[in-house]
């Protein structure tokens, strides 16, 4: 049942919970996603078969959450998660971030590291606008101008919007280019044939981390989405070697 939660400012954020023990799996989506996709509904599904607590969200202007996706942002959408669970999970979590997620996870792990119990990134994409991005003179004019840009997308009918306002947040929200002070255990799942985010950026985020609980597994043959039973499989026995 989707819930919604006043963030503090009039905007209303969609999310969904499932009660049960914790630490509460949060779901952070990736890059104009939301929480109907194949992976968050199957957290869901398997939290609630294992008596699991689960906590989904809609980031702001996505999905059915309110507000502008061209305000949204790494840091406001890390907001974003964090007030829905302070509002229905206010305890240990355990976030799940996907794509871009996975770089939303590591904000949110930084605000606040004594709430996180562990991380885990599927084909996590912290940096991208650095690394998978590339503006030319056409996008500067229409960021100048329109205040976004768009490249073509093979997830969806419609082209990929990227706002100024992600981009701008983004060159200092990024976290790769030094050590990272997160002590927590992390898991990384990477697919050997991701066409978007090359499985070396999980290498590289396993080499910045502070922790030194840290793991990486690639799938050999697996894709971006890694939605497959397999991977499906993978990231339920990922889950029980972290938590009871």
């Amino acid at each position: 049942m989707v819930q919604f939660i006043d963030r503090g400012d009039g905007i209303r954020l969609a999310a969904t919970f499932q009660p049960g023990r914790g630490p509460t799996l949060l779901f952070l989506p990736g890059y104009m996603s939301d929480m109907s996709g194949t992976k968050a509904q199957h957290l869901l599904q398997w939290a609630a078969d294992t008596g699991r607590q689960c906590l989904l969200l809609d980031y702001s202007g996505c999905g059915r959450s309110q507000g502008d996706f061209d305000s949204g942002s790494i840091r406001r959408w890390a907001a974003d998660a964090k007030a829905v669970a302070d509002a229905l999970a206010p305890g240990p979590l355990l976030p799940i971030g996907s794509s871009m997620g996975g770089w939303i996870m590591l904000h949110l792990a930084l605000a606040d590291p004594s709430r996180i119990h562990a991380l885990v990134g599927i084909a996590a994409a912290p940096d991208f606008t650095r690394w998978g991005l590339s503006l030319d003179e056409k996008d500067v004019e229409s960021l100048a101008h329109q205040g976004f840009t768009t490249r073509p997308s093979a997830y969806a009918d419609s082209p990929y919007r990227y706002a100024r306002a992600l981009i701008e947040d983004a060159e200092t929200a990024c976290l790769l280019d030094g050590p990272i002070p997160l002590e927590m255990p992390v898991r990384l799942i990477h697919g050997t044939a991701d066409p978007d985010v090359p499985w070396h950026v999980s290498q590289r985020l396993m080499e910045e981390l502070r922790s030194t609980d840290v793991q990486l597994t690639l799938v050999k043959g697996g894709d971006h989405r890694l939605s497959s039973p397999s991977d499906l499989a993978l990231l339920e026995r990922t889950l029980e070697s972290l938590i009871p």
